[in-house]
């Protein structure tokens, strides 16, 4: 698979998507640059070791794991984030989990701030060379057969519904056994595009996996460039959301994944000789009737 680390990408996000998949002592390394990069920022190797109960080589280690040559690299990207964020127009409103005490107001613009964060986070830490093969190979693959269970299955039958409207032969599942066995007929020259925001999920890097035998390229949506899915597909583009416990799996991650997945079918469409234009307007006639008024 073909994970780019290039230090020129966001940390952050990076970071968000890599935590959960890290050992336990860069994980420790991980959630303090989260908590507070312009702490970290401040902070010698030999501080930053100590903080993270771990040995300077840990650090270099995680360093170089995140893209970067050493720690002053890394601890240079940490402070122009962390400058730039400080800069940055806040988004108005509250923000964080939602509360037993929380009103109406608050909720909606908690859930209204986490969605605008997962869009931002997303597009920002979006690896456009990756995105760009990924384009290519959606528009050159003889099926596009597209897999995801729960949330991850609506988001899954959302970009069925748009690569099909411009005329590109793409087919959902969002059940294991009919998975498995698409991606089981699948053949070189085939694309499966499997999501799951965790990239943990059993159907989803079985799929993957089948998918890779039978010969057919596969993309991985997902939150964690470093996760079994990620492991299994040649290519992963990264969805990030951070799921506060109370709206885990029901809206940053989803939200997350509908920007790349209308970042990759407009990236399609325009390889398309006129832009699928020719198929959205035979579509759009089709299903004219069935408007009222």
């Amino acid at each position: 698979m073909t994970v780019s680390r290039s230090s020129a990408e966001p940390l952050t996000p990076r970071l968000r998507g890599l935590r959960d998949d890290l050992q336990p002592a860069l994980q420790r390394i991980a959630d303090l640059i989260l908590a507070s990069p312009e702490r970290v920022a401040g902070m010698t190797i030999t501080e930053l070791a100590r903080e993270a109960e771990c040995s300077e080589a840990t650090v270099v280690r995680f360093a170089r794991e995140v893209g970067h040559r050493g720690y002053r690299d890394l601890r240079v990207q940490i402070h122009r984030e962390a400058w730039a964020d400080q800069h940055r127009p806040p988004l108005s409103g509250e923000s964080g989990d939602i509360d037993r005490d929380d009103d109406l107001a608050t909720i909606t613009q908690k859930i209204a701030n986490a969605d605008a964060r997962a869009v931002h986070d997303t597009v920002r830490g979006l690896d456009l060379a990756v995105l760009g093969r990924a384009a290519e190979q959606v528009v050159s693959a003889g099926r596009v057969m597209v897999f995801g269970v729960g949330a991850s299955g609506l988001a899954a039958m959302d970009t069925q519904q748009k690569l099909f409207r411009i005329g590109l032969p793409a087919i959902v599942h969002t059940e294991a056994h009919s998975g498995l066995s698409a991606a089981g007929l699948l053949d070189a020259g085939d694309l499966a595009l499997v999501l799951s925001h965790s990239g943990r999920t059993v159907e989803a890097v079985e799929v993957a996996r089948v998918a890779h035998d039978s010969g057919a390229r596969v993309i991985a949506i997902t939150g964690s460039v470093a996760s079994p899915l990620a492991r299994e597909a040649d290519e992963a583009l990264l969805a990030t959301a951070v799921e506060a416990p109370f709206r885990s799996g029901a809206t940053a991650s989803r939200i997350a994944q509908l920007t790349v997945i209308d970042c990759l079918f407009v990236a399609a469409a325009t390889l398309l000789p006129d832009l699928g234009q020719e198929a959205l307007r035979r579509t759009r006639t089709a299903v004219e009737r069935r408007r009222l008024g």
